[in-house]
């Protein structure tokens, strides 16, 4: 019968934080670190006297070998019997005596040590085999360069990309064959998303070239994965907009965090925001604002860590919970808020410069930049106040230019009332009844 593993070394655990014996008048803290702090400086001490009784030990070992070679000399006679100073072997063999003694009362003394040693987190274990496996990142959805994550929308450039090579390789091996390469010509037609590529395919056939990622525009690419990304999680981007609390945000990252996560979502929260404040919708840019953000920063602390973006989002929200982290991701939401404003009055006047430009080059006129005296109609009414006064449907079918509309809502009102708007049209000049 084999004999039992003996338990009983681990009776003797010691623990920092063991509340036991910490009085109630005395904050737990500050007592844990008395304990840990007086554990460390006894084993210590310890420590220091364990060298001290093995630096003596090796000493009188050395030194009872040489006595022993001694008396082994003066038993043998070897010694020459002629000196004056023989050596006193009874002397000799009680100083060897007594360094024996000495080295089995330290001996004694680090056995005890050893048995009655506490354990505790520091001396319970150690590190036998260590070893660092670094991944090639060759099938990790993340790029490191961004730190976004890597969605399958973002692959679909890589898609086109490829099937254009395999359309042209199939073109340039079918010179020869007139026949065949027509027929792989009209298969390619068949792909919307190799349309761009045919013309291409087809000079190949005339002068072959090599292929390659050429073939392809990488901005072509990224307008196919884009609306295709946005198709496929507006309902989640949308949501993750409207969340307000930090708490519910991370949650909802561990959740679609595959989705939030890629560099397109940031895309859509950025336009989302601009679009916001353009419209007059401050509160919502706001928050959608912080929610870009959120997004912004986790992919640049995943970038820093060169981890998964995913495997930081518990970080970064515990990181949010420190006032100075906190104060300082604020402060960047500030100065993005700051931005989307900027942006958002340069990007208001380049758009009605250009619905200008297109009145100007369509002969149109803005009635509003005339002189109310000008633009008085034939019966002398001010068009621009007519058009005012008129019923929202009108508005809108004089505004679309939709005769068929504007019947439909002069059919939905009383005939007096449809008579006294279309008499105001006409005197203002908004209608022409010629």
């Amino acid at each position: 019968m084999s004999k039992p593993f003996d338990y009983s070394k681990w009776d003797n655990i010691e623990i920092s934080d063991d509340e036991d014996d910490c009085h109630p008048n005395i904050e737990k803290e500050s007592w844990f670190r008395l304990k840990h702090r007086s554990r460390v400086e006894r084993e210590e001490r310890e420590e220091k006297d364990k060298k001290r009784v093995r630096a003596e030990m090796k000493a009188n070992e050395i030194r009872i070998k040489e006595l022993r070679r001694t008396l082994k000399e003066l038993d043998e006679g070897t010694e020459d019997d002629s000196d004056d100073e023989l050596e006193d072997v009874e002397g000799l063999q009680a100083e060897m005596k007594e360094l024996v003694d000495k080295n089995l009362a330290h001996q004694a003394q680090l056995d005890y040590y050893e048995k009655n040693k506490k354990w505790n987190v520091d001396n319970m274990c150690t590190v036998s085999a260590e070893r660092t496996i670094v991944s090639s990142g060759e099938d990790s959805k993340f790029d490191a360069k961004s730190g976004y994550a890597i969605g399958d929308e973002d692959l679909l450039p890589k898609m086109v990309e490829e099937k254009a090579i395999v359309d042209a390789d199939k073109d340039n091996a079918g010179t020869s064959d007139e026949k065949k390469t027509n027929g792989s010509l009209e298969k390619s037609k068949k792909t919307p998303s190799a349309r761009s590529t045919k013309s291409k395919a087809d000079t190949n056939t005339k002068n072959p070239k090599p292929s390659g990622p050429e073939l392809v525009p990488k901005a072509e690419g990224v307008i196919l994965a884009y609306p295709a990304f946005v198709d496929k999680y507006e309902d989640i981007l949308e949501k993750w907009m409207t969340i307000n609390d930090l708490e519910s945000c991370k949650e909802y990252l561990l959740l679609h965090g595959d989705v939030l996560l890629q560099e397109n979502a940031s895309s859509y929260l950025l336009l989302a925001s601009l679009e916001d404040e353009m419209n007059g919708f401050h509160q919502k840019m706001l928050l959608t604002s912080r929610q870009a953000q959120i997004l912004t920063n986790i992919a640049e602390l995943a970038k820093t860590m060169k981890k998964h973006p995913g495997n930081v989002i518990v970080p970064f929200f515990t990181r949010m919970q420190e006032r100075v982290h906190f104060e300082a991701f604020m402060e960047g939401v500030n100065a993005f808020v700051s931005k989307v404003k900027q942006r958002a009055v340069v990007k208001k006047k380049e758009i009605d410069e250009q619905r200008a430009k297109e009145r100007a080059e369509a002969g149109e006129v803005d009635l509003n930049s005339m002189p109310r005296e000008q633009r008085l109609g034939p019966g002398g009414l001010d068009p621009v106040e007519v058009f005012e006064s008129l019923p929202i449907d009108m508005q809108e079918a004089f505004e679309s230019r939709d005769t068929e509309l504007l019947k439909k809502a002069l059919l939905n009102m009383p005939p007096a009332d449809a008579e006294m708007y279309m008499d105001k049209c006409i005197k203002s000049g908004l209608w022409n009844e010629g």
